[in-house]
């Protein structure tokens, strides 16, 4: 190896010294940076996990109360709005059963408070909601506001509840057709076929041929 190319690999070490010397701090900065960020980052992690467990486990002992009758309604609508912080899902299906046991105990319109009382609505649990908001409604005499919740022409459930609320408002004519939509989004074979026929039927209309879906 030639004398020159010794002194340039000198050099480079040189300065490649010089500049750890000259940014040990800033390394050792970055270096501690680094590990707060990925410390933050499990304690995070921790939170979110021991959040979701306690959240969960007071979901589960709500459900049991109140599916043995032995939660107050106030108690019930604290762990709604507790669980509604921290797990939208959870909140949801414990106002789903609120209002069954407020329904179940006579108190149809505190069951209808606390579906619309719900800030945060899991996207996959909206439409149970909606629905079963929109059969109280109409039960309570206020099928207009019920309409106003049946937006999914693509919901066979939804559209069979719009079909419920027209009929309750005396517009058979629309009642058919929601109940004909509800009818086209259904298998035959289901169950719920037959009883919207039914309704089609008791709405005046005339449900498709039994080897059709529609």
């Amino acid at each position: 190896m030639a004398i020159d190319e010794l002194l340039n690999e000198h050099e480079q070490s040189e300065k490649v010294r010089s500049w750890l010397r000259s940014n040990a701090l800033g390394l050792i900065g970055g270096v501690g940076l680094g590990l707060a960020v990925i410390a933050g980052w499990q304690w995070w992690q921790d939170q979110q996990l021991q959040s979701g467990m306690q959240a969960s486990a007071t979901y589960a002992q709500a459900s049991e109360a109140l599916e043995a009758g032995k939660i107050p309604a106030d108690k019930g609508k604290s762990v709604v709005a507790g669980l509604q912080k921290d797990n939208p899902t959870l909140a949801t299906l414990a106002a789903l059963q609120l209002a069954k046991a407020q329904v179940d105990a006579g108190k149809r319109d505190d069951a209808i408070a606390t579906l619309r009382g719900l800030d945060k609505v899991d996207a996959d649990l909206r439409p149970v909601v909606r629905q079963r908001l929109a059969r109280l409604l109409i039960d309570a005499g206020k099928a207009k506001d019920a309409l106003a919740l049946l937006d999914d022409e693509r919901n066979a459930a939804m559209l069979d509840v719009r079909g419920d609320a027209q009929f309750s408002l005396g517009d058979k004519a629309k009642a058919q057709e929601a109940y004909r939509k509800a009818l086209a989004l259904v298998d035959v074979a289901d169950p719920q076929h037959r009883l919207i026929a039914m309704k089609l039927i008791e709405a005046g209309g005339t449900p498709p041929h039994a080897g059709s879906n529609g």
